[in-house]
């Protein structure tokens, strides 16, 4: 059945004036949906009093998209950027509404930076159907206008006085409501992330044209002059083998091991392992996290970098060892670009993958013959590996676990998580974190089968956490200053062997009387290249929290 309004008769010619005056209030009310949701959320704004500033806002940001789009209110450009504001503000009030996240370059690199895997994940009808209404129909109608077509010299004159009389309209309406306005953005900062379309044409303005502290040039190297120091002379015979499990969306909080109610780390809780309890992200996204957490300079100091510099697994490399990069997700964020890397979440391994998806036990079944592919000179002095795992990547949580490993039930199987129960959600999240536990021991198991001929030992940490719904949020990717514990509280786990344990003379039983001690990601590449007896000026032995254990 047709929509009615689409065989209604068209209209007479529509100056480009009233196209962009009617896009920019539709926009700013209807399209800002999930910023009025959260408005009448905050005990700051209550009665009338809320009401009056939710319609100057409204009007505050019309103002702004009218000065915005006057720039390109010509007959060949002004319905596609409509047409893009109004897409752009359809995906976006799905996502906020249906997840609780906001926009800001963080999220639009992610968006950028998923796979179609991934990208299939958020597909559901809530989402086309917010779309549709937001976005699409909109869209349709606009396209049916017929505009007119003054002299360039007259719409010129025209878009110059919108452009000037939105911003002054803006800014008149923002110093009567100045008070509450500079409040609320002060105490409630993710509220300037929900202004649509305006948090999207930011953040892809800040990605492209505006100039930015983003580092630019060539890379810099970092620990050329690392070298390994011969701690044993067995080391020759049984070189160190460290597995680097790169744990994804995993949060602290729903490890058994770390006090959770639920017993979702049965079996890593029969390994000799050290469960650190307090360990802290370097962001909430992967994008944010993986980066950073490689690089030597730590957290705030990569915020504020002038110059990228290579990473850990560079240094690793530089001091002689084998390194190797596994993953099973949508890559490595550029920091396995100079090391040996394979991807396993394309392939299609009996036992290991279904519907075009890999458990992340794949990369233990290539992980062999991906290790006999490295030199062999390289491997007499030993071997890391960096396991990328798909882990507990949502929202499409149900995915991540075969029917075995369903503990918790019944599980949300519905991708945009509002339709179910929060205890759903949950029950599917602990059921990734228990297939997590199972991957785990069986890296350990595979590790202790390489004892004869290596010194093995394992690091798990994942890149940031998860929201599952606490004060309505969901997934992950807020602005570090504003996001949850749930998202920056990450496990950290480690399992030595017992010849690793000599070799290293880091005792497991000391590490565990340290384990409540607080830790970050600015731990890892200096925790590494410690554990690893790696000499270079770019390791800080203060931030390396195996020191402390070091002849204990």
């Amino acid at each position: 059945m047709r929509l009615m309004f689409l065989d209604a008769p068209v209209r007479q010619p529509r100056s480009a004036i009233t196209l962009v005056l009617l896009s920019s209030l539709w926009l700013a009310v209807v399209g800002n949906l999930a910023l009025w949701k959260t408005l009448t959320e905050l005990p700051d704004l209550t009665g009338g009093h809320g009401v009056f500033f939710a319609v100057v806002f409204a009007l505050i940001i019309a103002g702004v998209i009218a000065s915005l789009l006057s720039i390109v209110a010509w007959r060949y450009t002004l319905k596609p950027v409509i047409t893009l504001f109004l897409l752009l503000a359809g995906f976006a009030t799905h996502y906020m509404l249906a997840y609780g996240i906001v926009v800001d370059t963080p999220m639009v690199i992610n968006v950028f930076q998923t796979d179609t895997r991934e990208a299939g994940d958020q597909l559901s009808g809530q989402l086309a159907l917010t779309v549709l209404v937001l976005g699409v129909l909109p869209a349709l109608w606009l396209w049916r206008q017929p505009m007119t077509s003054p002299p360039w010299q007259q719409q010129l004159m025209r878009n110059g006085a919108l452009c000037l009389t939105g911003l002054v309209i803006s800014a008149a309406m923002l110093q009567g409501v100045f008070q509450d306005f500079a409040s609320l953005m002060r105490n409630h900062t993710q509220l300037r992330y929900q202004i649509n379309p305006l948090n999207s044409v930011y953040a892809l303005l800040d990605l492209t044209v505006i100039p930015s502290e983003r580092p630019n040039g060539p890379m810099h190297a970092l620990g050329t002059d690392a070298h390994i120091i011969q701690r044993s002379a067995s080391t020759a015979e049984r070189p160190p083998l460290l597995v680097f499990v790169l744990g994804e969306t995993a949060r602290s909080q729903n490890f058994s091991l770390n006090g959770y109610e639920r017993p979702t780390n049965p079996l890593l809780a029969k390994e000799n392992i050290t469960s650190f309890t307090h360990v802290t992200s370097c962001g909430t996204s992967t994008a944010e996290s993986v980066p950073c957490m490689f690089s030597h300079l730590g957290r705030a100091a990569y915020v504020k970098r002038e110059q990228d510099f290579e990473n850990l697994l560079d240094v690793l490399q530089h001091a002689g060892y084998a390194v190797l990069w596994m993953d099973n997700q949508s890559g490595c964020k550029d920091q396995c670009d100079r090391v040996p890397h394979t991807n396993t979440s394309n392939l299609q391994v009996p036992d290991h993958c279904e519907g075009g998806e890999c458990r992340d036990t794949v990369m233990l079944a290539r992980i062999d013959s991906e290790l006999a592919k490295l030199p062999a000179e390289r491997r007499a002095r030993g071997t890391v590996v960096v396991l990328h795992q798909m882990g507990s990547h949502g929202p499409a949580y149900f995915k991540r676990t075969p029917a075995e490993f369903k503990k918790f039930a019944p599980e949300c199987q519905d991708t945009s998580l509002s339709p179910c129960d929060r205890a759903q959600v949950v029950n599917a999240y602990d059921n990734t974190i228990v297939f997590t536990d199972y991957f785990l021991s069986r890296v350990i198991g595979w590790l202790k089968s390489q004892e004869k001929s290596s010194t093995p030992a394992m690091l798990y940490v994942a890149d940031h956490g998860e929201s599952l719904g606490e004060k309505n949020i969901y997934l992950h990717g807020l602005p570090y200053a504003v996001a949850p514990v749930e998202q920056k509280t990450v496990p950290l786990i480690t399992w030595l062997s017992p010849g690793f344990e000599q070799l290293s003379r880091v005792s497991t039983r000391c590490l565990n009387a340290e384990r409540h001690k607080p830790l970050s990601h600015d731990n890892l590449f200096h925790s590494v290249l410690g554990l690893m007896a790696v000499k270079t000026t770019a390791y800080q032995r203060e931030l390396d929290f195996f020191a402390t254990c070091e002849g204990r």
